[in-house]
């Protein structure tokens, strides 16, 4: 029975209080959470080999209707330091005007003088090779050089072929 001093206020008040302590403490530790999907794990690794194939495909793209592009250029050429510049420039480069720290290894793969397929490595990122640590994500274009790029091994055919340039991205 309640007295008719305060003591049934007192109880009221106190029952309400926790009432809304738990509900608060509720609502703070189910926003707090994430909850992470499975089908969300692939979703940056996506997204990273959209983003170099779009520079594999812009480094294709000639300046001018019949001129030879840049990519086909630096195969040919082995041009290694111009393909990390140009590749690595395009790949980091970000709205906010900074740089990402993405990095990249690139292989040029043929068809050797005899019936097998040949690789020789192209270019590594200033940071060095892939350890196997991070995810890494791999883009392949193919590109038709006109003979023996400049820097190949002997086993190049010196005939107009096609080749393929893979790379290899991670952060």
């Amino acid at each position: 029975m309640v007295r008719g001093d305060e003591d049934g206020q007192l109880y009221t008040i106190e029952g309400l209080s926790a009432a809304l302590i738990i509900l608060l403490t509720a609502y703070l530790v189910l926003g707090a959470t994430n909850i992470y999907t499975p089908g969300d794990e692939h979703i940056t690794d996506m997204q990273l080999e959209q983003l170099g194939s779009d520079v594999l495909a812009m480094m294709d793209t000639p300046d001018r209707q019949g001129a030879t592009s840049d990519l086909v250029t630096m195969v040919y050429a082995t041009n290694k330091t111009g393909f990390e510049t140009v590749f690595t420039g395009y790949l980091n480069e970000t709205t906010a005007g900074t740089t990402d720290n993405l990095n990249m290894n690139a292989t040029v793969w043929y068809r050797n003088s005899g019936s097998g397929v040949g690789a020789y490595h192209l270019v590594s990122s200033s940071s060095g090779f892939y350890t196997g640590r991070d995810p890494a994500v791999r883009v392949t274009r193919w590109v038709r050089v006109p003979g023996k790029p400049s820097g190949a091994p002997s086993g190049v055919n010196s005939r107009e072929q096609a080749m393929l340039v893979e790379v290899l991205l991670w952060r």
